[in-house]
């Protein structure tokens, strides 16, 4: 379907990558514009009130002038709305796990009363582009079984999100002490970040290696109240992406991702494809961005002896680091090149767009 043409509206935080979707899909002869999803639709309960009522229009000029045959989007927001009232099949892009995410958001950050009048809009709308989708993708196998749970009988399909490769190369310019862990982890949900604490007994165990946590977020001081206090731990705040965070993935021995939920690390994929060996908690979809006991270790959650012999292993072990940080690169461009994610969405959308038409 070489005439397809497909608008993607995407959030900030993923533009990067979107970007890098959309000029794979221009690269392949599928027509895609990528737009920033407020600029064109936005109302209750987002922050920016004069944007409610300025940008109803321009989403109606974005359709009238662009036609697209189809929406994608990567969040719950008017867009995906506005989608679905002007009658145009939509993509939903799902990194995370929605259902479980909007729970503990009630339980905890949205308590008082305008704050769960406006998380209550949050989900109506989520819940009405689930119901309205032609399909959901997924950004992982472990998010479709979950998916298929709170959404049945919608369509589901993995959309593995793709890495430029390319762009993960050796560089000069950070300085660490060595030797040395790297954790790259923003830190905003409790059930996910909690598990960072079990680095307490291992930063005890292993004294004369240095941990470099990158990473930001509303339970950062939560954190470092708990490891602050070891000489061994090192926080480096957030670092600017790609280019710092290239430099510091350059520097490190090992990756470790240590956490208590992640579904698709877009860095535990990076650091593989900088030929670095990962050891990563067995949750989530994690077991999928990696090949155990082949580019890295899974460790069971709480686990820190496991902890503890899988990264002295690796840090002790040269040969076999170097060994697994190379089938990790291998493994990476084989199966998340965006060539090959997107030419499976195409498929995809392909397969759903001729079926609507007959």
């Amino acid at each position: 379907m070489k005439d397809l043409r497909l608008l993607i509206g995407g959030s900030s935080s993923f533009f990067f990558h979107l970007q890098e979707f959309s000029n794979t899909l221009n690269n392949l002869g599928i027509e895609s514009k990528l737009v920033f999803d407020a600029d064109y639709s936005d109302g209750f309960p987002g922050r920016k009130i004069g944007k409610w009522f300025q940008t109803g229009k321009k989403f109606t000029k974005l359709i009238d002038e662009y036609k697209p045959d189809a929406i994608f989007i990567d969040r719950q927001r008017h867009f995906g709305i506005n989608s679905l009232k002007a009658g145009i099949p939509l993509f939903v892009l799902l990194r995370g796990h929605y259902w479980s995410e909007m729970d503990w958001n009630k339980r905890t950050m949205y308590k008082s009363f305008p704050k769960r009048i406006a998380l209550s809009q949050w989900d109506k709308i989520g819940k009405e582009i689930f119901a309205g989708a032609t399909a959901i993708l997924p950004i992982c196998k472990y998010l479709e079984k979950i998916t298929k749970k709170f959404v049945p009988g919608k369509p589901t399909n993995v959309f593995s999100e793709g890495v430029d490769a390319s762009k993960w190369y050796h560089v000069e310019g950070l300085e660490l002490k060595h030797p040395c862990v790297g954790l790259l982890q923003y830190a905003n949900w409790w059930g996910k970040t909690s598990e960072m604490l079990v680095l307490k007994k291992v930063l005890e165990r292993m004294p004369d290696v240095h941990f470099y946590w990158v990473g930001d977020g509303p339970l950062r001081e939560r954190v470092l109240s708990e490891l602050n206090g070891y000489n061994n731990f090192h926080w480096l705040g957030r670092l600017q992406y790609p280019d710092k965070v290239r430099e510091y993935l350059s520097e490190i021995d090992v990756y470790a991702l240590i956490t208590g939920m992640d579904l698709a690390p877009l860095s535990l994929k990076e650091a593989q494809l900088m030929k670095k060996p990962v050891v990563a908690t067995n949750v989530g979809g994690n077991q999928e961005m990696m090949i155990d006991g082949r580019t890295g270790f899974l460790v069971e959650q709480g686990n820190h002896e496991q902890l503890v012999d899988k990264l002295s292993l690796l840090l002790e072990d040269k040969e076999l680091a170097k060994k697994m940080g190379e089938q990790g690169r291998k493994f990476i461009e084989e199966t998340f090149n965006w060539e090959l994610v997107t030419k499976k969405f195409i498929k995809i959308a392909e397969s759903y767009l001729q079926s609507t038409k007959k």
